[in-house]
């Protein structure tokens, strides 16, 4: 199949309130502008590198989302034009970004990410630590980024029952930080959760975003 049979077979099959991002890592030029030619606007680079040498090759209305884990020295190379960054970890983190923001005259959207699978190599905040991240007097300070919800990743397993129940524990942390933090921000309504093997589990609990790469471009 082609990428664009593989997007037109996704878009059948993923609800419209659903965002997918094309997860272009290691993608060549070529295979991006398949998915633009087919209609296709929101894509999604782990390194920063990569995304920096990319984004003036292609066409400027695509919305590019970070979804990799995202060192401070490297913030300035994407700020000026990257829509989300998926991937915040850390206050320091998210300092940077909101002192790179300042200089670009933007407001960036981010997603808080939290450590919801088995593995320890995945990276992300644990509820202690986002509750820690929202009260401080830092945070309070910032005023360009925009926190829109939050992003996890599921342990790679075969178990689906082991997938949903992490799943189900991020939809918990969305609701537990819109409830204290966020009732009042309409913008606060994401959930990045599901890739390419686990997109419809995740979609059924409460999914608002899912990265789709072999689904979309095939094995590289």
């Amino acid at each position: 199949m082609s990428v664009s049979d593989h997007l037109v077979n996704l878009y059948r099959k993923i609800p419209p309130h659903v965002k997918i991002v094309a997860v272009s890592k290691m993608m060549p030029v070529d295979r991006i502008m398949e998915a633009y030619l087919a209609g296709h606007r929101l894509f999604g680079e782990n390194k920063s590198q990569e995304l920096n040498t990319k984004h003036p090759l292609l066409p400027r209305d695509i919305k590019w989302h970070f979804i990799g884990h995202l060192q401070t020295n490297k913030v300035k190379y994407i700020i000026p034009f990257v829509e989300m960054i998926e991937s915040v970890d850390s206050l320091k983190l998210l300092k940077e970004i909101n002192k790179e923001a300042l200089k670009s005259n933007r407001i960036v959207k981010c997603l808080l990410q939290f450590h919801i699978a088995t593995e320890e190599t995945k990276f992300g905040l644990d509820l202690e630590e986002a509750e820690a991240l929202l009260s401080s007097p830092d945070y309070a300070e910032m005023r360009h980024v925009s926190i829109c919800g939050v992003m996890g990743m599921a342990s790679f397993t075969d178990d689906i029952d082991l997938v949903r129940r992490e799943f189900h524990s991020l939809k918990a942390v969305e609701s537990q930080l819109k409830n204290r933090y966020f009732s009042d921000k309409p913008e606060f309504c994401e959930i990045s959760m599901g890739m390419t093997g686990d997109y419809r589990v995740a979609i059924e609990e409460g999914s608002t975003i899912v990265r789709i790469g072999t689904g979309i471009f095939g094995k590289v």
